[in-house]
């Protein structure tokens, strides 16, 4: 048996049970934790004592190492304890007893220093142990000691303080045992106090996170940001990642330290450092090592004097001194030539950067998301820019990452590494080498949406109402056809024929001009073809062929009953997602493109029937649209006198406007037309045609022309 490995085991760590990966080998025990990605390991000959230890609902590995360190993981079922005891008893020769706890509930015992753990028992038996790592502060009073510890963001309920009573002793002598109680634990406690000289100094750094401006000194357990205003000392043991990172624009440098547990502002916490720098920036320093102490202690990484630009000086500082990598950007070059990709997160914009072991944001808010996060990632449609996409990213934990407003240039780049990294796509089906340029048209897509197929199908449905309506209403309105609407509407003449086609341009001009000025003129009478429009969109010819149904459809058609009984409950408006996902899922479809294929054609052949017999034309229907106008007009004379011209088509071109070209009042636009109509009477009967549509050119001339 060479190792052991367990997905699903929880750490200890800060007083949270953290979940992670647990290996173990030969010759080391490794936890990597599932959230930060961060691996902590120590080798089988630092192991002092292994104990197995009852948790809640499972069991547990409380491992106590030689430097006095407690490491405990849970998790174990009742099947792995023979198991892990022989792995244990064989690679590292340790035999795994059972710790027993103490049940009394007493709150009085016996507290005892081990390591840097503090252990409080009750006779022989253990209550509960503290690691003094985990301690913040402490504090002594007169017989009291007061225990602050470092809070966890992840933990659900965290230990914020403990107090001891410690009573005094005749033996203890001169010996203050409050004294020596807090000595021990300040001894192990993870309390940071500035004492020494700083390895390195950085002045008037740019930090966009938290922003200002601070000064970086750099200790040997921690380093120190010294603002204006906040002053920060962070642990180098809290330093999870270092990253270096080119602007986009050539000129600056970003330098992100990523953290956990995060530093706090108030109620603010701060997960990653975000520092700026400009290219140009140079600085020089000189470390306080001789030149056998950075050989011991550093393998000669650093030198006694380093100067260059102030980014790799510091990045060379810290990656040494933390003993962890620089990490850079990746192969990925982006359409600007760089390897950043410009976008927005939430509500600010900021870089993307593509990177070999996952994504890292810059800089409002800071975000890394490794690979092995990923769940799956999403190429989708911007919100109303077709030069634009977004770019999802779904987390195993369920959580979804929208990074938008990426320039569609950056397509094929970021598919093309998308693919080299083997994440899965989303919403790639079948054509999986689709072009950037094919990605903003929804013709293109292989596979098929179920609500968009809908709003299709709605769209054209109603762009062919649309043209037959407008038809219809051409017609309505053709001045050469002799039983117009608008000749029976207001009983004039529509004895003229269609000879002013060859008329003057003037003349063709105007009857452009009349479909608008009658449906402005109109609104005055409450005689207007908008209900008219409205009523031919409601009126539909039952004798129309149906349009053919799509391959998903007919498919969805025959599995909906299928669908809801492997569904027991579910919503009516949700069965098409399910049915999607299940068709993008179906490998063999040709069935099903087959049968719509035919349906389309017999869809086609009998829309050519329904043509040739006449289906369609606007002629169909027309009756009752002329009838009903007819009853909102008032009666009018008969048509035997030829002689009434409607005063609602009471033209203002020429005839009814002065030599200036300006409109006449309507008073004298009526008496223009009164005129008019005397004159017609008056007129000699052995006049041509051409002579007498010069004659009455006057204000009546549009409404004739309309009745024509």
């Amino acid at each position: 048996m060479d190792f052991l490995e367990y997905s699903d085991i929880t750490a200890e760590i800060k007083g949270c049970m953290t979940p992670g990966r647990l290996k173990m080998t030969d010759q080391s025990i490794i936890f990597k934790n599932s959230k930060t990605g961060k691996v902590e390991q120590f080798q089988a000959s630092e192991m002092d004592v292994v104990n197995f230890q009852n948790f809640v609902g499972n069991w547990g590995l409380r491992i106590f190492l030689k430097n006095g360190v407690l490491h405990r993981f849970a998790g174990f079922k009742e099947g792995d304890r023979e198991k892990i005891a022989k792995f244990f008893s064989s690679s590292y020769n340790k035999e795994t007893l059972e710790k027993e706890l103490s049940l009394k509930g007493w709150n009085w015992g016996t507290a005892k220093f081990n390591g840097s753990v503090l252990g409080f028992d009750i006779g022989e038996k253990t209550v509960f142990e503290i690691p003094l790592n985990h301690v913040s502060q402490c504090n002594t009073g007169k017989n009291e000691v007061t225990l602050e510890f470092h809070q966890n963001d992840d933990a659900p309920v965290s230990l914020m303080e403990m107090r001891f009573f410690i009573p005094s002793s005749e033996l203890a002598g001169d010996v203050d045992p409050v004294d020596a109680f807090q000595k021990q634990v300040m001894n192990k406690a993870s309390v940071i106090s500035v004492s020494g000289d700083a390895i390195a100094i950085f002045r008037e750094i740019q930090c966009l996170t938290p922003r200002g401006r601070y000064d970086i000194k750099i200790f040997q357990t921690f380093f120190q940001l010294h603002g204006k205003t906040f002053d920060y000392k962070i642990p180098m043991s809290t330093v999870l990642r270092l990253f270096l990172l080119p602007h986009k624009d050539n000129r600056q440098m970003f330098f992100v330290i990523s953290l956990d547990p995060p530093i706090k502002q108030g109620q603010t916490r701060y997960h990653f450092l975000v520092l700026l720098f400009g290219q140009d920036e140079e600085t020089s320093i000189e470390l306080p090592f001789t030149e056998e102490e950075l050989k011991e202690k550093y393998d000669n990484k650093l030198e006694k004097e380093l100067s260059g630009p102030t980014y790799e000086v510091l990045g060379k500082v810290m990656k040494t001194i933390l003993n962890r990598k620089l990490t850079g950007p990746g192969t990925f070059v982006g359409h600007s030539g760089t390897p950043a990709v410009s976008c927005s997160f939430k509500a600010a914009a900021g870089y993307l950067y593509p990177l070999e072991r996952g994504f890292i944001y810059v800089h409002k808010p800071p975000l890394h998301i490794r690979f092995e996060e990923i769940a799956s990632v999403n190429f989708a449609r911007g919100g109303g820019s077709t030069r634009s996409f977004d770019f999802e990213v779904e987390l195993r934990s369920g959580t979804v990452h929208t990074f938008s407003s990426i320039e569609k240039e950056e397509y094929s780049k970021l598919f093309d590494f998308i693919t080299a990294k083997k994440l899965h796509v989303k919403n790639r089906g079948k054509d999986k080498g689709r072009h950037q340029d094919d990605f903003g048209d929804s013709d293109n897509e292989a596979e098929p949406d179920a609500y968009l197929e809908r709003v299709k199908a709605e769209a054209q449905e109603r762009d062919m109402d649309d043209d037959e309506s407008e038809e219809s209403t051409d017609e309505d309105f053709n001045p050469g056809q002799q039983e117009s609407d608008v000749a029976e509407e207001f009983d004039s003449n529509p004895s003229t024929t269609s000879e002013d086609e060859s008329g003057s341009g003037s003349e063709s001009k105007k009857k452009e001009k009349k479909p608008k000025k009658e449906k402005k003129e109109k609104k005055t009478k409450t005689v207007s073809e908008k209900p008219r429009k409205q009523r031919s969109k409601k009126e539909k010819d039952s004798n129309k062929p149906k349009r053919a149904p799509s391959a998903f459809m007919l498919w969805l058609n025959e599995s909906r009953e299928t669908i809801k009984s492997d569904n027991p409950g579910v919503k009516v408006t949700e069965i098409a997602k399910i049915a999607g996902e299940l068709w993008k899922e179906m490998k063999d479809k040709s069935e099903w493109e087959k049968k719509a294929a035919k349906a389309k054609e017999e869809y086609e052949i009998a829309m050519k029937e329904y043509k040739a017999s006449g289906g369609g034309s606007s002629s169909t229907g027309g009756g009752d649209k002329k009838e009903k106008p007819k009853k909102s007009v008032p009666s009018a004379p008969s048509k035997s006198s030829g002689t009434f011209k409607s005063k609602e088509y009471v033209s203002d071109d020429d005839s009814s406007s002065d030599d200036d070209g300006k409109k006449k009042p309507a008073q004298d636009k009526r008496k223009a037309s009164d005129s008019a109509d005397e004159n017609k009477k008056k007129k000699p009967k052995s006049k041509s045609k051409d002579e007498s549509d010069e004659g009455e050119s006057s204000s009546g001339g549009s409404a004739g022309s309309d009745s024509e």
